[in-house]
């Protein structure tokens, strides 16, 4: 005899059909598991008062609770039931964001340090309208809500993104719990802004990277007064590696091939703040892109390097280490500013000298592909368009443009002679 199988829902339906089971009945048994649990996840309890009737309280936005009371057990159930149905199918837009940026830290699918960037977006716009039901929002009133946060934020178009992208993924996660109706994406589309209505941050050349006259007195500091977060520094200097990733170096990244070593980039340092608002430091498993996966060569004049770390740190579990701890990405930070002030430098942030790196290689007309797999960039218009700034001096540029010939007027000549 063939063996048949069938699922829970096959079998349901054929008791059903069959008069094996009493649809009413069953769907009354439904009703009840479902009025229990919401009696059960109810907070507050339930009592019999001296004036004979039920009494219970419910939770309230504005006053934290508010007391309800009914003549019988069964009606202040009810009460009860009617309220925890009405949350569960129209939760507040902060109970839609919190399920839905809970739920992707539990799938891995962003870091720790994400989830609270995230939360602290949301708090920073959404904070008047957290407490309403999604059900409640209007397509219109989001547009508005859109275009009324650049103006009271003065927001750049970066940040822009941030809050449009935070916005498209928690409605687009409440439709997809069938919360919502209408598609997010046709709200963007209505939204009424240009480029001129962000705020621009304008930076000067010298403020984004070392330049030709800061990077050598820079240099000649790190390397006569040798420390290990000295060497780190250096070594960014003259990889591009990110700070997050320096401090996560482990001495089996190195690879020595004869005269000149190279760095596996593997991992990366993430940090974010704890429930009771401390800054915890890991080491995330991946760098910050894909493409940062790479292989960072140090030029054979840098080869000092290796041995120097090895002679300071000997058998540290991280390269970078202090008193038998790891150096965090902020002792970097740290002690690159007070450099800057020592040398009477603009203060630079690590990242300044990643930039000033991708210049240097740029400036040098490298092979494109060299520079993006250096960077750990995708493409070169990356690197070109986000790291690529002028380190010449205005004297240098005076100098450059001085010596075109088509500017050697008769005029010039004259009052040359």
């Amino acid at each position: 005899m063939t063996d048949i199988s069938m699922s829970d829902a096959e079998l349901l339906k054929f008791a059903i059909e069959n008069g094996m089971i009493d649809a009413a009945l069953l769907q009354g048994v439904i009703e009840m598991q479902k009025n229990n649990k919401y009696l059960e996840m109810h907070p507050y309890k339930i009592w019999h008062g001296k004036d004979n009737e039920w009494h219970t309280y419910l939770p309230d936005e504005e006053k934290g609770r508010v007391p309800r009371h009914r003549k019988t057990e069964k009606e202040i159930q009810d009460v009860i039931i009617e309220y925890w149905k009405e949350k569960e199918s129209n939760p507040t837009l902060q109970e839609v964001f919190d399920e839905y940026n809970n739920r992707r830290l539990d799938l891995k699918k962003i870091s720790a340090a994400t989830h609270v960037r995230e939360r602290q977006d949301f708090d920073r716009f959404y904070c008047e309208w957290k407490n309403r039901g999604i059900k409640d929002i209007r397509e219109e009133e989001i547009v508005d809500f859109l275009e009324e946060q650049v103006a009271k934020h003065n927001l750049t178009a970066k940040a822009y993104s941030n809050l449009k992208g935070l916005t498209k993924r928690m409605f687009k996660r409440a439709r997809k719990r069938k919360l919502i109706v209408f598609c997010i994406e046709n709200v963007f589309n209505k939204t009424d802004m240009s480029e001129v209505d962000f705020r621009k941050t304008i930076k000067e050349d010298y403020q984004e990277v070392f330049t030709e006259t800061d990077y050598p007195i820079m240099m000649d500091y790190l390397e006569t007064h040798i420390a290990i977060w000295n060497i780190g520094i250096i070594l960014m200097f003259v990889t591009g590696i990110r700070v997050g990733e320096l401090v996560s170096l482990s001495y089996s990244d190195f690879e020595e091939h004869g005269n000149f070593f190279s760095i596996k980039i593997r991992h990366t340092e993430t940090r974010y703040q704890n429930e009771n608002g401390e800054w915890v430091y890991e080491i995330k498993d991946t760098p910050k892109t894909d493409a940062g996966i790479r292989n960072a060569v140090i030029p054979m004049q840098y080869s000092w390097i290796y041995d120097e770390l090895k002679r300071i740190n000997p058998d540290g579990e991280y390269v970078f280490m202090r008193n038998g701890k790891r150096m965090t990405t902020n002792t970097i930070r740290r002690r690159m500013k007070r450099i800057c002030e020592k040398l009477n430098i603009y203060q630079k942030s690590p990242h300044k000298a990643r930039k000033t790196y991708g210049s240097i290689l740029i400036d040098n007309k490298l092979d494109e592909r060299l520079i993006i797999g250096q960077m750990g960039h995708t493409n070169i218009s990356c690197t070109e368009n986000h790291y690529h700034r002028n380190r010449k001096t205005l004297e240098t540029k005076a100098g450059i443009l001085s010596n075109i010939r088509e500017f050697d007027t008769a005029r010039y000549q004259k009052v040359s002679s």
